[in-house]
């Protein structure tokens, strides 16, 4: 056998493995989402949006609460991460650049992506939780908010760095201010980008669990005030899902489904921008 007939061989073995590997790897992926489907669709009833928590027993109980709950602390969360993740990748793009402050600032926010999210909450639950003596909404939504920050921070940083330096030295010469640039022209060609981005932060703390253990903990019934212990969708799924009872473990179903849906439609978006953006 000729050198170029082994290396034909290799790659045809290598290309198998890989095409093998990709498939079980897909099929696992469609054999969770069918589960998730098929148990979540049949637990899903009008009462899941209008009522909320019940005892065990009881066939009315719903996911008000915690439905609500998780929109406000995520969109609180989304509120705060949102403009002070792409200022301060605005920041490390227009005006730090290369400088060391710039890069320790990547650095850190490239070691925040990836720590455990069970670590923030602990975090936030020892210098917010212990010194109000209660958990909150509001801690929930700063753990949150830490989660994505970074997320948005990196992308808008990359996003506003692939945009052409020409653009950016045109606006200049016609005499545009340093922020009307910002604004008018980098945001511009970057925003779909930074749109991306955004909508994987969001993704990303929708589904967090552990953090709001430690900081909102939860609640069984609707409650909107963001200073006392409430409830979030993801909380209330894992403890009905562990519970005994078949009546809160098909609530849990219905739960894990309407989590499972509304984070894989923003990584879709969020992917189709991408798309776009590589075609143009």
């Amino acid at each position: 056998m000729t050198h170029t007939q082994k290396r034909v061989l290799l790659n045809n073995i290598i290309m198998t493995l890989s095409t093998i590997s990709a498939i079980i790897g897909i099929g696992f992926l469609f054999w969770i989402l069918g589960i998730l489907v098929i148990n979540g669709v049949d637990a899903l009833s009008w009462n899941i949006f209008t009522q909320e928590g019940a005892p065990p027993g009881y066939e009315d109980g719903g996911l008000k609460h915690a439905l609500i709950g998780q929109l406000m602390i995520v969109g609180v969360a989304t509120f705060f991460g949102v403009p002070f993740g792409i200022l301060a990748g605005t920041y490390l793009s227009e005006y730090g650049q290369k400088s060391k402050l710039a890069e320790t600032i990547r650095d850190v926010s490239d070691i925040m992506m990836s720590a455990p999210s069970i670590v923030i909450g602990a975090f936030v639950y020892a210098i917010v939780v212990v010194p109000m003596g209660h958990f909150s909404g509001w801690a929930g939504s700063i753990a949150l908010t830490i989660i994505m920050l970074p997320i948005i921070l990196r992308t808008t940083d990359d996003m506003l760095q692939l945009v052409p330096s020409t653009l950016r030295e045109a606006a200049f010469a016609l005499g545009a201010p340093k922020y009307k640039v910002i604004t008018q022209v980098v945001y511009r060609g970057a925003k779909a980008g930074i749109f991306t981005g955004i909508l994987l932060g969001i993704a990303r703390v929708a589904g967090e669990t552990a953090p709001l253990l430690f900081t909102s903990f939860n609640d069984n019934f609707l409650n909107t005030d963001m200073m006392e212990p409430m409830a979030s969708l993801t909380v209330t799924m894992y403890n009905y899902a562990t519970s005994p009872y078949e009546d809160w473990q098909r609530l849990g179903w219905a739960a894990a489904f309407i989590l499972s849906m509304f984070i894989l439609t923003l990584n879709i978006l969020g992917r189709i921008f991408i798309m776009k953006k590589r075609e143009k």
